[in-house]
C-alpha cells in the first residue's frame, strides 16, 4: 500500500521545518545519519521516543487537577514495506548502551502476561522497540484489545492491575515508552477504530517509500557510526542525574502555555471541521504530546552539557501547601520546536484517521488540502465577493468546483456568513 505520493509527503515533513541549530546537540548528531527527509523524520521521532524512556522523575502538571505527566512517548511509524523505516533501529542501538547499565528494554515479542511481568520487574518503567510490525500483530491477534487497554493506561500513567489464581499485583504508575514500525494492517491490529481511545494517545508518523530500488545499498556511515553509542552515553548521564535528584517539576512558561492554548484552539480548527468530532480528542491530547516532546528536548540538553534552562523557586499553593518547589522552565527554542513537531504530527494523525475511518479502503486522502484550504482562506479579505474568491483560487491553483465546495463548507461551519448574493464576510473564528 503506497500511503502517500511525493507532494503529500512533502507537506507532512517535520525536520525540514525545524531550525536545526536550535535542537539539542544529540538530536542534531543523530539526524546526520539520515539520507532523506523521510528518514530524518523517522529518526527524529525514534530518538525522541527512545530518549523519553531515560527521563525518570521529571514531570509536568496538566489539567484542572494538576495531574502529573512524565516524558514517556508512544509512537507508531506507519509505512509500506521496504520504505526505509528500518533507520529507526539506530535509536535502539542508542538504547542498548543504556540497557548495559540500566535494564529497561521490554521485548515486543511477548505475551501479555510476559509483557506485564517484565514491566513489573522494572518498577513499571521501560522501553519497547519493535521494527517488525508483523511480530506484534501475530502475538496480539488473540489479545489486541487487552494490549490496547494496557498501553492506553501506560500513556496516562494509570494503574495496571492483574488478578490470577496465584495472586494479584498492580503497577501503580507505569512509565512505558514505545516505538513500533509497521504497515497499515499491522497498525489496525492495535488501533481498530477512530473511536478507540488509544488512537489519540499514540503518535503516528505516516511515511511513503523513500528510496527507488536501485539506490538501496548498505550505508556504511549509518552502520558504522559511533553516534548512537555517543548519544546513548549522554543519556546515561541524564538518567543517572535525574534518578538521584528525585522528582523535579518541569513547566512551560505562562506565556508559552497561553500560546499553546491559542494555537490548539485556532490553528487546528480546520482539522476538527474536516474530520469530525471524533478527531477532537487527538487535538486536545496533542497539548500533552507537545509538552512531553518539549520536556524530552530539555532533558537531552542536560546530558550534553547544554542545559541552561532557568530554574525558579515558587510556592505551588494549588498543589503543595507547605513546600517551596524548584521548577525547570522550558526554553523558548524547545517550545517552538515541540510546537512545530506537534503541528505536523497532527497532520500525520489526520492521515491515519481518515484511512481508519474509510475502513481500510486504499485511497490516499488529500492531506495537502488541509493546509491549502487554510492558506487560501487566510488570503481572502475579511469581506469578499464571488469574483474575488475565484480569482484567489486561481492564484492558489485551486479549481472552480473545489473552491465553491470549500466556500459552501465554510458557510456550514460558521466560518463565514453571506451578506448578500455573492458577497461574504468572515466571522471571528479562524480556520
Amino acid at each position: 500500500m503506497n500511503l502517500l505520493n511525493n507532494e503529500e509527503q512533502a507537506n507532512l515533513r517535520i525536520v525540514e521545518n525545524l531550525e536545526m541549530s536550535n535542537l539539542p546537540k544529540p538530536i542534531q548528531e543523530m539526524l546526520t545519519l539520515a539520507s532523506t527527509p523521510e528518514e530524518q523524520d523517522i529518526l527524529l521521532m525514534a530518538t525522541l521516543t527512545a530518549a523519553s524512556a531515560c527521563i525518570p522523575n521529571l514531570y509536568f502538571r496538566y489539567g484542572p487537577t494538576g495531574k502529573k505527566y512524565y516524558a514517556n512517548l508512544q509512537t507508531f511509524v506507519l509505512a509500506a514495506s521496504a520504505s526505509g523505516k528500518g533507520i529507526a533501529n539506530l535509536a535502539l542501538d542508542m538504547m542498548r548502551v543504556i540497557e548495559a547499565e540500566y535494564p529497561m528494554l521490554i521485548a515486543g515479542d511477548s505475551t501479555l502476561p510476559a509483557w506485564y511481568k517484565a514491566l513489573e520487574e522494572q518498577n513499571g518503567c521501560g522501553y519497547m522497540h519493535e521494527s517488525e510490525g508483523s511480530v506484534i500483530t501475530d502475538i496480539w491477534k488473540s489479545a489486541a484489545a487487552n494490549y490496547n487497554t494496557a498501553l492506553r493506561k501506560c500513556a496516562e500513567h494509570e494503574a495496571i492491575s492483574r488478578n490470577r489464581c496465584k495472586g494479584s499485583s498492580e503497577i501503580e504508575c507505569p512509565k512505558l515508552s514505545m516505538l513500533l514500525t509497521g504497515t497499515y494492517n499491522q497498525y489496525r491490529a492495535l488501533v481498530p477504530s477512530v473511536e478507540n481511545g488509544y488512537f489519540s494517545r499514540l503518535l503516528t508518523l505516516c511515511i511513503r517509500e523513500t528510496h527507488p530500488f536501485n539506490k538501496r545499498y548498505v550505508c556504511a556511515k549509518a552502520m558504522q557510526s559511533a553516534v548512537p553509542q555517543m548519544v546513548g552515553r549522554q543519556l546515561v548521564k541524564t538518567y543517572e542525574a535525574l534518578l538521584t535528584a528525585g522528582e523535579i517539576e518541569w513547566s512551560l512558561t505562562d506565556a508559552q502555555k497561553e500560546r499553546l492554548g491559542i494555537h490548539l484552539e485556532s490553528e487546528y480548527t480546520t482539522l476538527i471541521n474536516l474530520l469530525g468530532d471524533n478527531f477532537h480528542s487527538a487535538v486536545v491530547r496533542m497539548a500533552i504530546h507537545i509538552e512531553r516532546i518539549a520536556m524530552v528536548l530539555t532533558a537531552m540538553r542536560m546530558g550534553s552539557g547544554e542545559s541552561d534552562s532557568p530554574v525558579k523557586e515558587e510556592r505551588m499553593s494549588e498543589y503543595h501547601s507547605d513546600a517551596m518547589d524548584k521548577i525547570v522552565l522550558c526554553r523558548e527554542e524547545d517550545f517552538e520546536a515541540a510546537e512545530m513537531i506537534g503541528n505536523k504530527l497532527l497532520l500525520h494523525m489526520a492521515q491515519a484517521y481518515r484511512m481508519i475511518d474509510g475502513e481500510g479502503v486504499e485511497l490516499v486522502p488529500e492531506v495537502k488540502a488541509l493546509a491549502q484550504r487554510k492558506v487560501l482562506f487566510e488570503q481572502l479579505k475579511s469581506e469578499y465577493n464571488h469574483k474575488e474568491l475565484l480569482a484567489e483560487a486561481k492564484i492558489q491553483g485551486v479549481s472552480r468546483a473545489t473552491i465553491i465546495r470549500w466556500n459552501d463548507k465554510w458557510l456550514e461551519e460558521g466560518l463565514i456568513q453571506r451578506i448578500q448574493h455573492g458577497q461574504y464576510k468572515k466571522n471571528s473564528v479562524r480556520l
